[in-house]
């Protein structure tokens, strides 16, 4: 008579295939249907936040990114780019733009245009400039002069115009100015800047790298020579986080660009980082993934809001307005764009806290490894309990 196999017993003996397929699933599903999860934010990367937000709305400070990779690490790379270049939008700091790859410089173009489609306020030449290509046989030369005047290292930007004649660089002259550069690479990562920017100069480094190459940056960050890293689609995913929780953040009837004041005075919109904002548990609300259409206002939030609005869009915001366990909700998928005012239109979106999804792609691919991952382990435990079952069998027999 045949003896009965055990459960764990008959999955040793599953087809492969079958793993494959559970694995795959794992990984397409929460691809295709995102759930709002939350990524603890690291000190590598709320050092570089915190770096960059800390030249919000100033003249005389400015970063550089450079693009030093190619497509093929573009799945981990390019969403901590647009997260960056997003938070640098929104809170007015000046960002320029290089590549040593003549593969980087179109990546630089699409990670512009692909964060400057909701910020229609944003120029060329004044609140961000692309360098370009770069050859490489000009590293050193450039790493170098950039640290005693950048437009004389630089002559021209990639649209052929003189950097010196361009408004952003009114204040900016050189490492003392654009004192931070944040480089991006599928390998070893900010070598140049470390060896000739920052012995030099004082210049402060940070980068960001795929998640393997990460064990080999934590020793330039213990020493203090980066002062922070993303270390792949991790770093990302927790960079958009702060995006949206911080520099994103609008009050309700707060302006969504900077503006001066009559005194003179540059307001910028969103929030200086806290880490004692991040534990709140209402932050949730600001992160999540899923799409989200309801804004929702506290009595005196709700009419700030609608005072600082067109008149004409006034009465229809009011019409709209429906009530919720004590809150004014407004659900603008019930609402038309044509019936108001751009700027109206923009203020309400804002408010819904919906993240449009090229700016939580990292949260989304998190959610697939994650995923993946514990499948893995699940897979591994199985496996290894299924063996020792089955070899304690045997050596009874």
């Amino acid at each position: 008579m045949e003896e009965k196999l055990t459960l764990f017993e008959r999955i040793q003996k599953l087809d492969r295939r079958w793993v494959y397929i559970v694995v795959a699933l794992a990984i397409i599903i929460p691809l295709m249907l995102p759930y709002n999860s939350d990524n603890v934010t690291s000190p590598p990367t709320e050092n570089v936040y915190q770096m960059i937000d800390s030249f919000a709305g100033r003249e005389d400070r400015a970063i550089l990114l450079s693009f030093y990779h190619d497509a093929s690490t573009m799945p981990e790379l390019y969403p901590m780019q647009v997260a960056i270049i997003r938070h640098c939008f929104e809170r007015n700091v000046k960002v320029f733009f290089l590549s040593f790859l003549p593969t980087g410089a179109p990546i630089i173009d699409m990670a512009i245009n692909t964060v400057k489609e909701e910020y229609p306020h944003i120029k060329s030449g004044t609140d961000y400039c692309n360098f370009g290509y770069i050859p490489a046989s000009l590293i050193m030369a450039t790493v170098i002069g950039m640290g005693d005047n950048i437009a004389n290292a630089v002559p021209t930007d990639a649209e052929g115009r003189k950097v010196e004649n361009l408004p952003i660089m009114k204040g900016i002259t050189n490492y003392t100015e654009m004192n931070l550069v944040v480089e991006f690479s599928g390998s070893v990562a900010g070598g140049y800047w470390l060896a000739y920017a920052r012995p030099k100069f004082g210049t402060n480094i940070a980068v960001g790298v795929t998640a393997v190459m990460a064990a080999d940056e934590y020793p330039y960050l213990q020493t203090g020579q980066f002062i922070g890293m993303l270390a792949g689609l991790k770093g990302a995913a927790e960079y958009e986080k702060l995006v949206d929780v911080f520099a994103a953040y609008r009050e309700p009837g707060q302006p969504l660009i900077p503006y001066v004041d009559a005194s003179g005075k540059k307001h910028v919109p969103g929030r200086p980082f806290s880490e004692d904002l991040l534990e709140k548990s209402d932050i949730q609300d600001l992160i999540k993934i899923t799409t989200q259409t309801e804004a929702k206002f506290t009595p005196a939030d709700y009419e700030k809001f609608v005072s600082t609005q067109a008149l004409a869009d006034q009465a229809k915001i009011r019409q709209a307005k429906t009530q919720s366990d004590g809150k004014i909700v407004i659900d603008v998928s019930k609402l038309k764009e044509d019936d108001f005012e751009a700027g109206t239109w923009s203020a309400l979106n804002r408010m819904t806290r919906n993240t449009p999804y090229k700016f939580k792609v990292a949260r989304i691919g998190m959610n697939a490894q994650s995923v993946a991952h514990i499948m893995i382990i699940v897979f591994i435990l199985i496996g290894n309990i299924g063996y020792f079952i089955q070899r304690a069998r045997t050596g009874k027999k």
